[in-house]
């Protein structure tokens, strides 16, 4: 099977946020694990959308779930590095999108990683997918994006 490639216009992150490579997430490779960039991925996804004053459960039942994630591994990251988060979104829909990552290490400018995450809205209530908010996608219409 071919590698996958993760690419994405330098201009679309909006949000970025540090996060350092705890022991625990460290696997017997000595760098850092699978699951924990899952996990650190997830994390920069609820700052960001709590960046944005976006809940990701509203009391209506409706709320954000995750339908794919890719990820693409360019350097390993071991205990203690502080890795840069740059989060973005792109490819909206009647129902959702893309949540995008870069993640680095600033300490020596190394690419770690890229992801992409999707995801839909969805009613908790009713187990179907909704439509997105217009609250939501108007949040996004005049970001000031990063530099």
């Amino acid at each position: 099977m071919a590698r996958m490639q993760l690419q994405f216009p330098e201009d679309q992150f909006c949000f970025s946020t540090h996060l350092t490579v705890r022991i625990t997430d460290i696997n017997s490779a000595n760098h850092l694990a699978n699951d924990s960039m899952i996990s650190m991925i997830s994390e920069a996804r609820a700052r960001f959308l709590f960046d944005f004053g976006i809940q990701e459960n509203q009391a209506d039942g409706t709320g954000i779930i995750v339908t794919d994630l890719a990820t693409t591994y360019k350097a390993e990251a071991h205990a203690r590095d502080q890795l840069l988060f740059e989060v973005g979104v792109m490819d909206f829909n009647r129902y959702g999108g893309d949540i995008t990552f870069r993640i680095t290490r600033p300490a020596d400018g190394r690419l770690i990683a890229m992801a992409k995450s999707g995801f839909v809205f969805f009613n908790y209530i009713t187990s179907k997918v909704v439509a997105m908010p217009e609250t939501f996608a108007s949040k996004f219409s005049k970001v000031n994006w990063l530099d």
